[in-house]
């Protein structure tokens, strides 16, 4: 019988598929009092300038090594001014995240879709892949800070961990979509399971997204390509593409 193991669970496949389809992305504010949104210019830079700040020391210093006064000061603000804009630094990381889910929601995972590549792409699928996972991987690395927090913080935070189990089923539904998209397209393997092979590398993309702060660009490239690669061989027969 075929098994996977999640976050410490053991459940059979098809159990864990239906429970990941989920067709809205997790709403990590869903209950936050977040401070009203600022209406003057001024006040706007400032909260653009504590994401930011915020994204930069969570990636250099971890979630336990940042605080709420190093934020302030890297933005050039009081602390005082931070708790204008959230009640605490997990609040300004839900945000930070909330922002990341959003960005991968926006993703067209239709391999055939003309605006992520040309008109070619039902009769070339590798480029259409290459191109969905550069496009998934551009929006990751723009809140790596974010990840590497949320990773620390998920380890002593209830709460975040089941937030994050809520993601991953999310992202791993999603790109279970995408597989099953790419097993229509001419020269795929119909048999292969794509269910299983969206888990699996789901969990890579995550894994590898977690290293990437600690690696080159090109570095990071290489191995998305390579991500790319082992799925296109995975569901299409060598002659295509």
């Amino acid at each position: 019988m075929d098994f996977v193991v999640l976050r410490g669970c053991v459940c059979r496949r098809d159990d864990f598929w239906r429970k990941t389809i989920l067709t809205k992305r997790p709403d990590l504010l869903a209950g936050e009092k977040l401070p009203r949104p600022p209406l003057q210019k001024r006040s706007m830079e400032n909260r653009v300038r504590l994401k930011a700040a915020a994204l930069h020391l969570f990636g250099e210093r971890g979630y336990e090594g940042t605080s709420i006064g190093a934020i302030a000061a890297r933005a050039k603000l009081a602390t005082g001014g931070f708790y204008l804009h959230y009640r605490s630094k997990r609040q300004l990381l839900l945000v930070l995240m909330d922002e990341l889910l959003e960005g991968l929601s926006r993703i067209d995972l239709n391999p055939a879709s003309k605006s992520d590549v040309t008109e070619t792409v039902p009769q070339n699928p590798r480029v259409a892949l290459r191109a969905i996972l550069a496009r998934a991987f551009s929006e990751d690395l723009a809140y790596l800070g974010a990840c590497r927090a949320w990773q620390e913080a998920v380890l002593s935070d209830r709460d975040l961990a089941q937030q994050e189990t809520q993601i991953h089923a999310w992202t791993t539904a999603r790109t279970g979509k995408l597989f099953e998209a790419l097993q229509k397209l001419p020269g795929a393997r119909r048999h292969v399971e794509v269910k299983g092979l969206a888990n699996t590398m789901d969990s890579l993309f995550w894994s590898l997204l977690g290293r990437a702060s600690a690696i080159s660009r090109a570095q990071l490239k290489s191995q998305v390509d390579a991500a790319a690669h082992l799925i296109y061989h995975a569901i299409f027969a060598d002659s295509v593409g």
